[in-house]
C-alpha cells in the first residue's frame, strides 16, 4: 500500500534526478510545493515547461541566449574587442566572469571540458570554431578560463596544440583559484583578482 499520492511520488523522483540533490531534499522540495501556494508550482511547471523552447546557442561563440537569436549580444556588442576571447566550459562559466565587470573582450563556450573517464574528447568540444574564429577575427588574445583541475588543464593543454604557431597570445588565470573550483562558484572577487592577474602561458 503506498505511504504518499503518486502524484507525490512522482515529484519526489524528479527532483532526487537533479544533480546533488539526494532522497531526504527531493522530498523536502516536494513538501514545500506541496505546503506553499499553488501558484509557486504552477510557475515553476510553465518554467520547466517553457525552457527548452525559449533558449538557443549563439552560432559563433555558444553562449546561451533567447531562441530565435542567433548570435549573442556579448558578441555583437560594438564596444566588445573580438580580439580578447575568454575560453570557458559552459555557459554558466560566462555569467561568472561577467559579473566581475573586469573582461570587455568576447567568449567562447567549449561545451565541456575533454575527460577521457567521462567519453568527452576533444571532438565533442567546440575547438575547431574557436580556431577559425582566431583566424576570422584577428584574435590577439586567448584566455584559457578553464576550471583548475585535471580536465581543465588537460584541455587547456590540448587548445594550446591547436593554435600552433599563430601570433596570439595565450594566458592562464592567475592561480587565486583554488584547485578543483568550478569557477561558476568562485566568488567576484577571486575571479576578478584571476583575470587582472592573467599570465601568458609558454608556447
Amino acid at each position: 500500500m503506498p505511504i504518499l499520492p503518486p502524484a507525490l511520488d512522482d515529484l519526489i523522483e524528479a527532483f532526487a534526478q537533479l544533480p546533488g540533490v539526494g532522497p531526504r531534499t527531493a522530498e523536502r522540495y516536494a513538501y514545500y510545493m506541496v505546503k506553499h501556494d499553488p501558484a509557486t508550482a504552477r510557475t515553476l511547471s510553465t518554467a520547466l515547461k517553457s525552457l527548452h523552447d525559449g533558449i538557443g546557442y549563439c552560432q559563433k561563440t555558444f553562449a546561451l541566449v533567447p531562441a530565435g537569436q542567433s548570435i549573442s549580444t556579448l558578441y555583437s556588442d560594438p564596444t566588445r574587442d573580438k580580439t580578447i576571447v575568454a575560453v570557458v566550459a559552459d555557459p554558466f562559466d560566462v555569467v561568472a566572469l561577467e559579473k566581475t565587470g573586469q573582461l570587455r573582450g568576447t567568449y567562447h563556450v567549449l561545451g565541456g571540458l575533454i575527460s577521457p573517464i567521462d567519453n568527452v574528447t576533444p571532438e565533442e568540444l567546440h575547438i575547431p570554431e574557436l580556431i577559425k574564429r582566431i583566424d576570422e577575427d584577428n584574435v590577439k588574445e586567448i584566455i584559457l578560463a578553464t576550471n583548475a583541475s585535471v580536465e581543465g588543464e588537460t584541455t587547456a593543454l590540448y587548445i594550446q596544440n591547436q593554435i600552433g604557431d599563430r601570433k596570439v597570445t595565450v594566458s592562464r588565470l592567475a592561480r587565486g583559484l583554488p584547485v578543483g573550483v568550478d569557477l561558476e562558484y568562485a566568488d567576484q572577487i577571486t575571479l576578478s583578482r584571476a583575470l587582472t592577474g592573467r599570465q601568458a602561458v609558454e608556447r
